[in-house]
């Protein structure tokens, strides 16, 4: 099994980048699948996941090749975003395998929706439904307790550098030793080498002067200046929960998604589940802590759960009696209109999925 594993490793190695493009192309493939035959949300979904899965340890792999290879050097400087989940993974084993365990469970639990749709009653789905929702809160509570910090989401580092960049034919699987000696790298012959003398630039090939006669002088240093940020370590790039108020914020955020869930499974047509749910997110959003302009990843990630709010358009009674019909009008009236009824096919395809699945728009 383990040399297995390693020939795959090899392989993925050696075409990181060819399966790297044919990650996205099957990505974008399956936003058209729903509504195309029988079934067709699920194979989309259960591809996804697959897919996700397969990137996640794709990620995990090229990670600890690019971190054992000492001539690589990024063309750009890691995010904040994968300093610090990167710094924290290497720390603390509890916070990776935390992570990894709620990224798995993002990747799979619309597949598993789907399915208890079509085995169990409805009441049943709601309840395992609950439980996903419960092990997803033990887990970020679990991060919460260990970093001391705000969560970040996705709390996994994500792949930042360019598959192409990394040396295939010099790099072997990391999990077993290689099975046969490596290749000795093809030499200039010396009659093709050009002695380092470089030839002067033809005038069509060079770029043309710029038309200021000299930029400022802060245009050329303050992209070279190093901020705040880029010289803390990267554990400390967001600030520990200090006050009581901050825990409050940050607990009552986490948990609002199994609240959500709970009221949800008691009765999915009422509006008791939605208002709870706004409600709680005013109140965390008034209850955490005003971040410094130097804590961007602090701000960063703020800024992403505002966003999320629009959400709220896609659940409830403010789907069904606002959303929902105006996207409807929206099909009717582009249903003659060339390429726009394209977007409006797709749109139709989705709305049904929106009204039967909860983790198409779940918090």
């Amino acid at each position: 099994m383990s040399s297995a594993l390693a020939r795959y490793e090899s392989f993925l190695i050696h075409n990181v980048s060819t399966i790297s493009s044919l990650e996205s192309s099957i990505r974008s493939l399956s936003w058209f699948l729903p509504g195309r035959f029988r079934d067709a949300e699920l194979a989309s979904e259960a591809l996804v996941s697959l897919l996700n899965t397969l990137s996640l340890y794709h990620d995990t792999l090229l990670a600890r090749v690019v971190h054992n290879d000492p001539k690589y050097k990024p063309l750009i400087p890691s995010s904040l975003h994968s300093r610090y989940t990167r710094a924290w993974c290497d720390r603390d084993g509890r916070y990776k395998w935390a992570a990894r365990a709620l990224e798995m469970i993002r990747f799979v639990e619309l597949v598993v929706e789907m399915g208890l749709r079509r085995k169990v009653s409805t009441k049943s789905k709601w309840r395992c439904i609950v439980l996903l929702e419960a092990i997803k809160a033990v887990l970020r509570l679990v991060l919460i307790r260990v970093t001391r910090r705000p969560l970040v989401s996705p709390p996994i580092p994500e792949r930042e550098f360019d598959p192409s960049t990394l040396p295939p034919s010099n790099t072997t699987s990391p999990t077993l030793a290689p099975s046969s000696p490596r290749s000795s790298p093809l030499s200039t012959p010396d009659h093709l080498k050009n002695n380092h003398n470089t030839l002067p630039p033809h005038s069509l090939l060079t770029t043309p002067p710029p038309l200021s006669i000299s930029s400022p002088v802060e245009d050329y240093l303050l992209p070279k200046a190093l901020t705040i940020s880029s010289v803390k370590t990267p554990t400390s790039l967001i600030k520990t929960l200090s006050s009581p108020k901050d825990w409050l914020a940050e607990v009552v955020y986490t948990l609002r998604p199994l609240i959500y869930a709970i009221l949800l499974s008691r009765d999915p047509h009422s509006n008791q589940a939605l208002t709870t749910s706004i409600m709680i997110e005013i109140l965390s959003r008034n209850l955490r802590r005003t971040p410094s302009p130097s804590s961007g990843l602090e701000r960063s990630e703020y800024a992403r759960r505002d966003r999320d709010i629009l959400w709220y358009l896609f659940r409830g009674s403010i789907w069904r009696e606002f959303t929902r019909p105006k996207l409807e009008a929206f099909v009717h009236k582009t249903a003659n209109i060339p390429l726009v009824n394209l977007f409006g096919s797709l749109v139709q395809a989705w709305i049904p999925l929106i009204n039967e699945y909860y983790y198409y728009t779940a918090p």
